[in-house]
Parts: C-alpha cells; structure tokens; sequence
C-alpha cells in the first residue's frame, strides 16, 4: 500500500526524547521556550505560544484576540471542522462564505459580500486549506476595509508562504497544528503566533491556568500547556521542515507534469504551496469509480471533506445556513493522493500511471 501520509522521523527525534527523559523535566520547560522561539522566527513573528493542538492553539489566538461572546465571526465551510468548533469554543458564533472552485479557500468576492452585509462581524478567520496560501494581498485590503481582526488556520501550512512572506505572520495572531500527518509533527500538538505583546501575554496565560506567577490566577484559563518531550520533537522536525517541504513541492511538481486524464483535474504547482495535500477533482461524477480503482491498487488516498461544515450533525441545531454551492459541488468531487516526502520514484510512478489509466 502507498500511503497517503507517512511519518519522517529518525534517530535525532530519539535522541533528542531520551535527552528529555533523562533531565527529568518531561513537562512544559525550556525546552518548550526553545520551540517556541525557533517557530516564531521561522515563521518570522515576535511570539509563539506552544499548546497542547492545533485545534486549542486557534481557540487561544480567538480568545487572546479579545473575540468572545456575541462576536460574529466569518469563516469557510470547507475545512476540518475544528476551524469553526473553535470559534464555538471561544463564545462567538460562526457566518460562512462560500468558497473559490479552484483553490478550496474561501472566495473573498463572497467574503465582501458578508462583510458588507452584516455591519457586526467582528473578525475573519480564514484557512490556508491543504497548504495553499489565499490571496493575502487582497484579504488585507477586506480586513481593513471593513475593520475586522484576521485571525489565520495554519493548520496545514506549516512554511506556506505568499510572495515570499511566511503565513501566520499575517493576521492579528494564527494558529499552527503539529498532528502527525502535518508536513511537520511534535506528536500531537500546536502553536499561537503573533506579533502583538499583548495577544501573546494573553495566550500564554490562557493556556496556563491564568497564571503569570504560580498558584496566582490573573484570569480563567487552561491547561493547554505542550510538554518538553512534544517541543524536543518539534525542534528536530523543524530543522528538517524546509527539505521536507522541498520533496513536496517536487512531488507536487512530477504529478502535474506527469498526470494527464481528462477526467482529472489537477491543483497545479502553486508558489509558496506546502502541498499538505496534493488534491485532485475528479470530474463526470466519476469520483466512486475513481476511489475504487485506487483502493484495488493500493493507493492511499483521502477524501477531505465529504460533508460541509454547517451541515455537519453535531451543529444540526444551530440553524446555519447549509446552502453554500460552491462547496456542495467540491465535496462530491475531491480526492487527495500521496503526497508526503518518503513517497519513492517507482511509487511515484504507480500514482501517476493509475490515475492516467483511469477512464469513464
């Protein structure tokens, strides 16, 4: 089976456990402070808040944004549904805007529209979906136009990068996601980014109980607080981040090269594209056809996501607005193949002449 992630760890994440082990300090450290400091100057910010995931990592960047309880905040119905729980989370309610066909984001003609139409959003939380950059030079010029907070899920776009600038260095904060199927891991795990003194003060906070000094509580908080032994992770996958990187984008690079099926629609090779998923769209209502095909050749492969967010169940009784057609039609014709650095030339190879063998 090619998979359609795989973990790129070795001897230096080993080591670099068993350094922890034997300090005897396995909870949240210095070695967590190191982490926090490498990921904020790779990403080219002044902060990093480690957490505990990336999904706490965005309700802490919301809450230390100062949105809350009564705060409208528009998002993309097409994501993991962690981007909008977390909005839920922070006491604010979620407003949709459809999304772009061909790059998964959110449409920002459609996000104007929202924003012109409601006068009491507050913020923009948008997603970098699949490591794709959205448009930051047009998004920047909506946020300030209409006063709203832009918050960036940078979930999947770990060393993403828009005209040469790092996203999450962006927005009023982001929030980074270290799960192992990440471009980078620290096993579970994630990360607040800011420039501003204040948000950063106010997550690091949040995420400790409220606690500048121990056992005095300024605020209500949490423990969403990473460990040692995760940031001892984080730092060696970070050093090799930008050569695992480099592999997904020559990945990414021989697929549109080398796919061609008219019955396949391919991302292209995007600058500044992590490629977190190499995602196809398969066309003619033909997407079961094609997924059984790569199932009986053993190719892994995903399906993100079959259903929008608003229609989700768990929200049934939130009464959102499940209308979003854009979306509804990406849902039923996306799939995503092996794109990960560990992926060899012949397995390459397979992916590409299986997808080209594939006809009505």
């Amino acid at each position: 089976m090619i998979q359609i992630a795989k973990l790129s760890l070795g001897s230096e994440e080993k080591e670099a456990i068993s350094h922890v082990l034997d300090s005897g300090m396995i909870a949240n450290g210095e070695v967590v402070k190191d982490f926090e400091t490498a990921f904020a100057d790779y990403c080219g910010v002044s902060y990093g808040i480690a957490t505990t995931s990336g999904t706490t990592a965005l309700e802490v960047a919301i809450r230390a944004a100062g949105l809350g309880a009564g705060d409208k905040i528009v998002t993309t119905p097409f994501s993991f549904i962690a981007s909008t729980n977390s909005i839920i989370y922070a006491g604010a309610t979620p407003v949709f805007a459809d999304i772009d066909p061909d790059t998964f984001n959110i449409d920002l003609d459609r996000l104007g529209k929202v924003l012109e139409n409601d006068g009491e959003i507050k913020a923009v939380l948008i997603v970098h979906l699949f490591g794709r950059p959205c448009d930051m030079d047009r998004l920047q010029q909506i946020v300030d136009k209409y006063d709203v907070k832009l918050i960036e899920d940078c979930a999947q776009a770990v060393g993403t990068e828009w005209k040469g600038k790092r996203v999450g260095s962006f927005g009023a904060a982001a929030a980074f996601s270290f799960y192992p199927t990440k471009n980078m891991t620290t096993g579970e795990g994630g990360i607040v980014v800011t420039n501003d003194a204040n948000l950063a003060e106010k997550a690091r906070l949040l995420i400790n109980h409220g606690m500048k000094v121990r056992y005095y509580h300024d605020i209500v908080g949490y423990n969403y607080r990473m460990t040692n032994i995760a940031a001892a992770i984080g730092l060696c996958q970070l050093k090799k981040l930008p050569e695992m990187n480099r592999k997904r984008f020559e990945n990414a690079k021989y697929y549109c090269e080398n796919i061609k099926n008219p019955i396949i629609k391919v991302p292209g090779l995007i600058e500044g594209h992590s490629y977190h998923q190499f995602t196809l769209q398969v066309e003619k209502g033909m997407r079961d056809a094609f997924v059984s095909l790569l199932q009986a050749e053993e190719v892994g492969f995903g399906i993100f996501y079959p259903l929008s967010i608003p229609e989700q169940n768990c929200y049934k009784d939130y009464n959102f607005n499940i209308d979003y057609p854009v979306t509804d039609e990406i849902k039923t014709k996306v799939v995503s193949i092996p794109i990960h650095p560990l992926l060899t030339a012949d397995e390459l190879k397979k992916v590409t002449e299986v997808i080209n063998g594939f006809h009505s």
